[in-house]
């Protein structure tokens, strides 16, 4: 098989190089490596730490879309398999790779994305939530599983993620322009075309964020707005009830532990998540100022403008 690594990078720092160094590492070796800068003046060649193919694209951050610049990346390779990665995801071990590719062996899937474990400094909250969202046991996705899986069916992450390139183009690739979720619409699609999704619990990376409120309602506020522009995808699968159940999962988790005292900011942070939703979902009814102030992404609706 033929691979490509496809990487976004924005000031890339110490995580970037790690996941280079890795790359070098792996059971499994790309045969290319495509890095996607944005901003040329945030970049220095030794980045790339003498990865074998590396090619580096610039853009400017105007033209930075996470639909869009990821689909450019795709257009400059013919491998056989696109595996994306942010470049803050760090693979767990050697074979994070060729476990990502393995399941692709069943000619149904269409998309394999990995498990992501917390990082060292990853605070309690966040640490479960991470379990919450990606289990330590695999599972193939598909249409039959949405009256179980709702939502989850069809997600999907570009955090650690691989694509049958002619799947990705049966698709059409990543839509765009994309605030967010290019990965999960996505996946959606080959869903409802007859494809599987695989979960590889398997293939892992360190990757979490402690998030302040604020972020997390900038990032909520971004969430919600995709799926407002899809609602195709998402109007028939809801992640309000998701969302619940990952709150009530971690409240119980805390009173297990004794960590009680953790309950007002778990109660807090889900605050700032749902009303970030909740604006972001009727974002063609908040006048451009406030919409400004709502999200984390400025350029997406600049260049929408």
């Amino acid at each position: 098989m033929s691979v490509t690594v496809i990487v976004p990078a924005y000031r890339p720092g110490e995580k970037f190089s790690r996941l280079m160094a890795s790359l070098k590492e792996q059971t499994v070796r790309p045969d290319k490596v495509i890095i996607m800068n944005t901003e040329k003046k945030y970049w220095q060649d030794s980045m790339i730490g003498g990865v074998k193919g590396a090619e580096v694209f610039h853009i400017s951050k105007d033209a930075f879309d996470h639909g869009e610049t990821r689909a450019q990346a795709a257009g400059k390779t013919d491998s056989e398999f696109l595996v994306y990665f942010t470049q803050d995801a760090v693979p767990a071990d050697r074979y994070t790779l060729e476990n990502l590719l393995r399941p692709f062996e069943d000619p149904q899937v269409g998309a394999v994305y990995g498990r992501q474990l917390p990082d060292k400094d990853c605070r309690l909250i966040e640490r479960y939530t991470r379990s919450f969202n990606y289990s330590g046991k695999s599972r193939k996705k598909t249409k039959e599983d949405l009256p179980e899986l709702g939502i989850k069916t069809y997600f999907c992450s570009n955090v650690c993620a691989a694509y049958r390139k002619k799947t990705y183009e049966e698709m059409g690739g990543f839509s765009f322009p994309a605030i967010f979720n290019e990965d999960m619409v996505l996946a959606a699609n080959m869903v409802k075309r007859g494809y599987a999704v695989f979960y590889a619990a398997d293939a892992r990376v360190i990757h979490s964020h402690n998030y302040t409120w604020r972020q997390q309602f900038h990032r909520n506020f971004d969430l919600a707005v995709s799926q407002a522009e899809h609602p195709e995808i998402f109007k028939e699968v809801p992640s309000e009830g998701e969302g619940l159940r990952l709150v009530k999962s971690t409240a119980v988790y805390l009173l297990k532990k004794g960590r009680f005292w953790l309950i007002p900011s778990l109660v807090m942070s889900s605050g700032f998540k749902f009303l970030g939703y909740r604006l972001g979902k009727s974002y063609r009814k908040l006048p451009g100022g406030l919409v400004m102030k709502c999200t984390m992404n400025p350029g997406y609706w600049k260049n929408r403008n």
